[in-house]
Parts: structure tokens; sequence; C-alpha cells
């Protein structure tokens, strides 16, 4: 162990070099300490056993698991099931602003492919993964830790592997090399997450009542989704010492339309539910699907994007996967006009993912701030 990670072991405020943090969590914890340093101390009233909106410190509550409402992907497919499944949908984006999604259909093995690659791609020393660190948000694959380094003036407990999918041809090759199986895992998975994506979408835009005819909202998006952004986003949360002192990820919402969350059986994810935290109970083989900033705006606040963040713990480091979809980076998002009327006004200007981009490089992220500075006064 190096003098510097062994004054982090015995006492972590001696550690004053900030380069080592950026160097990410499992980088500090193959140093083996026995504390989190205090760059990754949240503020006594953001540390996960409180609630939001309430003063008093309730770990119960945030402790408890939830289920999910319950999507089946085979009833939304078939003719005589797809009204009901349609309706559970709709209730689901409106007061949870997530699901759990089942039969879904994409084998076994590719998500088994894939959660593996991703473990294996972490295990590697840190030489190896110091090889895609890069600060280019626009890069084809990029990684690093926090949330956003450059920003975050408390760190997270979380290193992460972007991997920009479109267009295929020319990202692929970025990508990184080791694992040996590592393009051709994620390449199969990003094709089958998109795929399942575009099907679930559709069925989301005749949820919100959008029929596909001539000159309707959804003919020309559905066509735009084919060729639309999507970010696959590889999360890896070590044991923690102290998990009680910080967080995986802080309160956020994603950006895009949806985002398919591929997570392993160890608990993490919460959700904001009616001003409590809630943590979510993993299914084996299910995805969890949630509503994103764009298509909130899209649906003009019908569909809800939903605080989510993440916990850690001391026992076992967690692995995720999440793909984020949405429109070509270069298109414009605003809400549908045929969502708007007198009694339900336009509430979002329009935006796109160049504002999106310039707005996290500008501040620290946190919450829901995009979001609100897409809103109209009223």
């Amino acid at each position: 162990m190096s003098p510097a990670m062994a004054a982090i072991a015995e006492n972590d405020d001696v550690f004053v070099d900030e380069s080592q943090y950026q160097k990410g969590v499992k980088h500090l914890c193959e140093n083996v300490i026995s504390r989190v340093p205090s760059k990754y101390i949240l503020p006594v009233q953001e540390r996960p056993s409180r609630t939001v909106g309430i003063e008093t410190a309730t770990s119960n509550v945030n402790r408890q698991l939830t289920s999910l409402p319950l999507v089946d992907f085979a009833e939304l497919r078939s003719l005589s099931d797809r009204p009901r499944a349609l309706r559970l949908l709709a209730k689901a984006c409106e007061q949870y602003g997530f699901f759990q999604l089942v039969n879904h259909g994409i084998p076994s093995n590719v998500i088994s492919s894939m959660t593996d690659a991703s473990s294996r791609f972490f295990e590697q020393p840190y030489e190896e993964r110091a090889k895609y660190m890069s600060s280019d948000m626009t890069s084809p694959v990029r990684y690093g830790t926090s949330f956003n380094q450059s920003k975050d003036k408390v760190f997270c407990w979380r290193d992460f592997l972007k991997l920009t999918y479109h267009p295929m041809s020319q990202v692929l090759p970025h990508w990184p090399s080791s694992p040996a199986d590592m393009r051709e895992v994620a390449a199969t998975y990003a094709q089958e997450t998109k795929q399942l994506f575009l099907e679930l979408m559709d069925a989301v835009l005749e949820s919100l009542g959008l029929s596909q005819l001539p000159g309707d909202d959804s003919i020309n998006i559905m066509e735009q989704f084919q060729e639309g952004s999507q970010l696959m986003v590889v999360n890896c949360y070590p044991q923690c010492p102290e998990p009680d002192l910080t967080l995986g990820m802080p309160p956020h919402s994603d950006y895009g339309f949806l985002t398919l969350l591929l997570q392993d059986q160890v608990q993490g994810l919460q959700i904001l539910h009616r001003e409590d935290w809630v943590t979510v109970k993993p299914i084996p083989g299910a995805f969890v699907v949630n509503v994103g900033d764009h298509l909130e705006i899209f649906s003009n606040g019908r569909y809800k994007s939903v605080l989510h963040r993440v916990l850690v713990n001391s026992a076992r480091s967690r692995i995720s996967v999440a793909t984020l979809h949405s429109l070509p980076c270069e298109c414009t998002i605003r809400p549908s006009s045929k969502l708007i009327d007198e009694s339900n006004p336009r509430q979002y200007k329009d935006t796109d993912f160049a504002s999106f981009l310039e707005y996290i490089s500008s501040c620290e992220p946190k919450k829901k701030n995009f979001l609100e500075s897409r809103k109209l006064s009223t």
C-alpha cells in the first residue's frame, strides 16, 4: 500500500490529494480502506437515513421494500390482453414513474453475459480501466467516478463505464477491448434493448392516446426513435465500510424518454414515492423501467420523471446496467400537441440534448433541476 493510501486507511482527514479520488472508488477500495474518506461523506441532511421533506430521520421507512407495478410484456404483445396491459402501464407511469417489466423476450444468456462481462471489466487492474477515462461527455466511451466528478462537491460511491451506441459502426471500435468479449457482448445487449425500447415506446404512445394515424405525433416520433440516441451506463458500487454516510448515486432523474435498468439481486435502488424513499425489490431477469425527463415533457406532465437514488452496503458490491433512450441528439423535444388543450395548457419549453449537456456542464447536477429549468412559468 502506498503511503498516501495508508493515510486514508488510518485517518481519512489526513488525505488531501484530490487526484486519488479522481481514480475512482474501486481504486480506493483496492487499497483496503476501513473508513469512508471525507470527500464522500454527505451532509447529515442528505445521508440515506433521511427522507425528503421530513425533518426527522426515518430509517425504517426508507429501508422498506416496495414491489413496483408489474408490466407483462407478453400481455402487451397479445391482442386480447393489450388493453388491460396498457391501462396498467399508464397507471404506473402516472403514479410511480417506474415499473418492472417481465417476459420481455431478451434471452437470459444475453443478460447474464452482460452482467458477467461488466463485473470482469471492473475487476481489471486500474491501469486497464484508466485507458478509457475522459472528461469529454460526447466521447463514445468514458470511464469515470461519482456523478459528475468535475462538479460534485461531495463524491458518490460509484464508478461507471458509459458507452454510446449510435451509430454502431463508428462507436464500436472505441469500446473496451478488454475483457476480450466485452465489445461483442455489449453490442448484442445494446441491440436487444434498443428493440425492446422501440416496442415499449410504441405501447407508451398508445397508452397516452396517441393513435398511429397519418399526421399524428406518434408516427413521426417512432421514425425518429429508430435512429435515436442510446447511452449504456455500466455502474459499479463497491462495498462501502460506512454505507450510511454516502450514496452510490444522489437523488436525480434521467434525461431521456425511457431508461431500462438491469440490476443484480443486491438491493440498492430507491425511488421517491409519496415523499418517502422506498427500496425497489429486485426481480430476477426483470428490467426496471423509468420515465425520463423527455417523456415527462412530451406527455406535458402526465407521465412523471421521478427522483431515484442508489444505496450502497458493506457486504457486497453491486453492478447495474442502465440504457437511456431518447430522440436523436439534434432533435427538439416538446409537449405533444395532442396533449395540450384549455384544461391542460402547455407546461414545458422546447429542449434538446445540447441544452442538457450545457446545463449539466455548468453546474452540480442534483434532483430534477434540469427538468425544472424547462418548465414554463404559471
